[in-house]
This record gives C-alpha cells, sequence and structure tokens, in this order.
C-alpha cells in the first residue's frame, strides 16, 4: 500500500483541519495509507520520510527550522512525491528559500482579496493532469505567484482582474497549476483551495487528485529502476 504524510498547521484562515481531511478521503479512495500529523517535527526523520511515496504540506505563513527542511529536500531528491495546494504549500514558510526553491514559486499577492471571480485557462496538451478537462471559473483568491522558471504549466490566470498598482504592467498569465522535478522526486501545485469548498469543486478536486497521483509516483519510478538521488549531489554551498 502506498504511503502519504499530510503536514497541516499555520494559519487557521486556510483551513488546514478540512483541506487536510478532504485531501485524506481522496488519498484512501486511490488505496493509500494516510497519516495526519499536526507537527512540523514530523519532517525531522530523513528514513521515514524516504519510506514514503507522497509528502502534503497544508501549512500557511509559519516558520520552518533548517533541521525540519533538510529532511524534506532529501527525501524529495531521493524520489519522494510532495504535492499541495495555495498557501498551504507556496505561501507556507516565507523565511525559507530553501523551501521556496523545492516547491517552485512563493505567493506575493491575491489583489482583490477572498471574493474574486477569475477565469483558470487550462494549458491544453501539457500534461495527463489536465488531459480532458475545461477552462472554468473560480470566485476565491485569485494567486499572483513569483515562480520558478523551471516550472512545467499546466493552467493559467489572467491579470489583472482588478484594477491596483501591478496593472500599469498590462496583461499577464500567472501559473495556477504546475509540476516541477526535485532531484528524483516529482512536486505537483495547484494555487487553488483558498477554503476546502474550492477543492470540493468538480475540476478543481480533479486536478488535485490527478496531480497527487502523479507525484506520488516518482518513488515508485525510482525504486523500479534503481534510481540513485547521488547524481545530483554537490559538495558547494547551495544555501
Amino acid at each position: 500500500m502506498r504511503k502519504a504524510l499530510i503536514v497541516r498547521g499555520g494559519w487557521t484562515g486556510h483551513q488546514p483541519v478540512e483541506v487536510s481531511e478532504l485531501l485524506r478521503d481522496i488519498l484512501q479512495a486511490e488505496d493509500f495509507d494516510v497519516e495526519i500529523s499536526d507537527t512540523l517535527d514530523a519532517f525531522l526523520d530523513v528514513d521515514k520520510l524516504r519510506a514514503l511515496d507522497l509528502m502534503i504540506p497544508i501549512w500557511t505563513m509559519g516558520k520552518i527550522t533548517k533541521e525540519q527542511v533538510g529532511p524534506v529536500t532529501q527525501a524529495a531528491a531521493d524520489g519522494v512525491g510532495i504535492a499541495g495546494c495555495h498557501g498551504g504549500m507556496c505561501d507556507a514558510f516565507r523565511d525559507s528559500v530553501q523551501w521556496q526553491f523545492i516547491m517552485g514559486g512563493n505567493w506575493v499577492s491575491h489583489p482583490g482579496g477572498g471574493d474574486v471571480e477569475y477565469r483558470v485557462n487550462i494549458r491544453k496538451g501539457s500534461s495527463p493532469i489536465v488531459e480532458g478537462l475545461k477552462d472554468f471559473n473560480v470566485k476565491s483568491e485569485q494567486y499572483y505567484l513569483h515562480v520558478d522558471p523551471a516550472i512545467e504549466v499546466l493552467a493559467t490566470t489572467r491579470f489583472p482582474t482588478v484594477n491596483w498598482y501591478h496593472s500599469a504592467n498590462g496583461a499577464v498569465d500567472v501559473p495556477v497549476v504546475w509540476t516541477k522535478r526535485w532531484g528524483l522526486g516529482r512536486v505537483f501545485y495547484t494555487s487553488l483551495g483558498h477554503h476546502a469548498d474550492i477543492l470540493e469543486m468538480e475540476t478543481p478536486r480533479e486536478i488535485m487528485r490527478r496531480g497527487m497521483l502523479w507525484a506520488a509516483e516518482s518513488r515508485r519510478i525510482a525504486v523500479e529502476q534503481g534510481l540513485d538521488s547521488s547524481l545530483y549531489k554537490s559538495e558547494k554551498q547551495m544555501f
């Protein structure tokens, strides 16, 4: 049976308990053994993390220590997938550039707040994660993110929707769904999910389900192919 660890906490406005339970139910329906932890110390044991197929952070505006983020860095590099949504993954730890580097982006603003209606545009042909899905509207926070140029973009949203200082730059498409690699590990993210009800919508829920399953495959591939993350190691200072 595949194993997943959900680590939840931080700002309660993002409903970490409700979101974690929703994602747990999705994964259990896919035959995952799911553990939920309310402490970042769940990240301390690198050997335990390496035995997982998937790590899911649901922790907004917190602080993570080097001792906690280090095992996540290594386990992902060894092939353990990471998947998450909204601020629970890409506004988790504003002081940790190491975390942001792994995840592929970081929240900087949501012009208009939590009651903005905007369109999510699927990038056709970009990934099986969005295959067959159609563009859709959401009424929620529209995340403006600073992103890693290495990400593979699966869906975008057009800014500005709400007029503000950023509008002077003209129209830009900001990623909503993306994937990337960290060593042997797969990373999946969607900016949808301000509250659990957004992830209960049919298309956002399906994107999240497919994204988690996609990310969880990287450990199996690494094991079956005998891959070793030492291929990517360096003695140079990285952080």
